[in-house]
């Protein structure tokens, strides 16, 4: 079973791409020594807020590790809004015809 970590923002300094090179260079080589990582992102949803999205095969660790490095160095830029760790069904390619 795959998981997935969804965690919404609200920007509170700075734009989206002063945000991304931030989290390019800070949390995603954090998250990428971490067992079970498998991707990572964030988008901007408009109206001064961010989804971050991870994808893992083990997450128990991973809303911890985002916590503690959001609140050490980006902080001052963002406000976490909502926070949820889960199962995670993922489907890619064109539907399947009935």
């Amino acid at each position: 079973m795959r998981y997935t970590r969804i965690s919404t923002y609200e920007m509170t300094n700075g734009t989206f791409d002063e945000l991304t090179g931030v989290v390019e260079k800070g949390i995603l080589p954090t998250f990428a020594n971490l067992p079970g990582f498998l991707n990572f992102g964030i988008a901007d949803i408009g109206d001064h807020k961010v989804v971050s999205i991870s994808i893992w095969e083990a997450a128990e660790k991973s809303a911890l590790v985002a916590a503690s490095w959001v609140k050490e160095n980006i902080s001052d830029r963002v406000r976490l809004v909502t926070g949820y760790v889960g199962n995670l069904a993922l489907f890619h390619g064109a539907p399947v015809a009935a």
